[in-house]
């Protein structure tokens, strides 16, 4: 009997396997299935709210294509921007963890919507004009699942494509809370103490909100380059006027409202004053 020996396989290394993506934790799953965010941004709700919708059309409305152009708005919640983005000719798609919040959604016109995680988005690669980020980034406490979001931004979105992502920055609920005089309560100054040290918001019964990561201005723009994306530029959604006496009722006076926009239009991007704001957005592009 002859034996032959087999060939030696190739010394080939292996592919090292993605790591599974985390489930979403039931704290941030149940604080939105309350389904109280819808009525947070739009008109009648709170005023820092509608300044935080306000501020965030006028900026996206100055960066993002005209139509037609494909969006897909990752973490888009009940579609409170979905819905204007679609009514100015925009085709939208949404993405989102809560399946409250895609059930809203796919009532808008011209909206579709399904359920999903900004860090394994099901859409294949280079498919949009634009990926919105108005919400995940703040819920992603590791930087290596923030980085993994926005890597996945950079994927689906066209060479050339703009990603523009929210995040919250470091000291809005300090200065929420000294403006709604909450501060002053010794169990909410310990907690809001703490998240100043590195930006970690843990769950707590009757706490103001739930797990989440408030971030340094300075370091959003290193997670985008990490991820593959050119940052542009950042813009302060709120400014300073939502921390003011009185913004309630210029909110509700037209020619006061877009007074107030147009003031914080000029301070938007001014770096000493990034982290008054109490969001900010980071927008980047695809460039290879």
């Amino acid at each position: 009997m002859t034996h032959t020996t087999p060939p030696r396989r190739p010394n080939v290394p292996a592919v090292p396997a993605v790591p599974a993506v985390p489930a979403v934790p039931a704290e941030i799953l149940a604080y939105y299935g309350r389904g109280k965010e819808d009525a947070r941004l739009r008109e009648g709700g709170a005023p820092a709210g509608r300044l935080e919708f306000w501020r965030t059309q006028d900026v996206l409305r100055r960066l993002l294509p005209t139509a037609p152009a494909r969006v897909l708005d990752v973490g888009g919640g009940s579609g409170v921007h979905a819905e204007w983005l679609a009514a100015d000719g925009l085709e939208v798609d949404l993405v989102d963890p809560v399946p409250l919040h895609v059930e809203q959604a796919s009532r808008l016109a011209g909206v579709t919507a399904l359920v999903g995680d900004a860090r394994d988005l099901p859409a294949e690669e280079a498919a949009y004009d634009v990926v919105l980020m108005l919400g995940p980034l703040y819920h992603l406490p590791e930087r290596t699942d923030r980085v993994r979001a926005l890597a996945e931004a950079r994927r689906v979105v066209k060479t050339g494509g703009v990603v523009v992502a929210a995040t919250i920055n470091r000291y809005a609920q300090l200065h929420d809370l000294l403006r709604e005089e909450r501060y002053f309560t010794p169990l909410n100054r310990e907690r809001t103490d703490a998240v100043l040290e590195d930006g970690r918001h843990p769950y707590h019964e009757e706490g103001f909100f739930t797990v989440a990561h408030f971030a340094q201005p300075d370091e959003v723009p290193g997670e985008f380059t990490e991820a593959g994306l050119t940052v542009e530029r950042q813009y302060g959604v709120e400014g300073v006027a939502w921390l003011m006496g009185g913004v309630e009722s210029w909110l509700d006076d037209p020619a006061r409202r877009e007074a107030v926009l147009a003031a914080t239009r000029h301070i938007e991007s001014e770096p000493a004053l990034l982290g008054a704001s109490g969001h900010l957005l980071t927008a980047g592009r695809r460039v290879d």
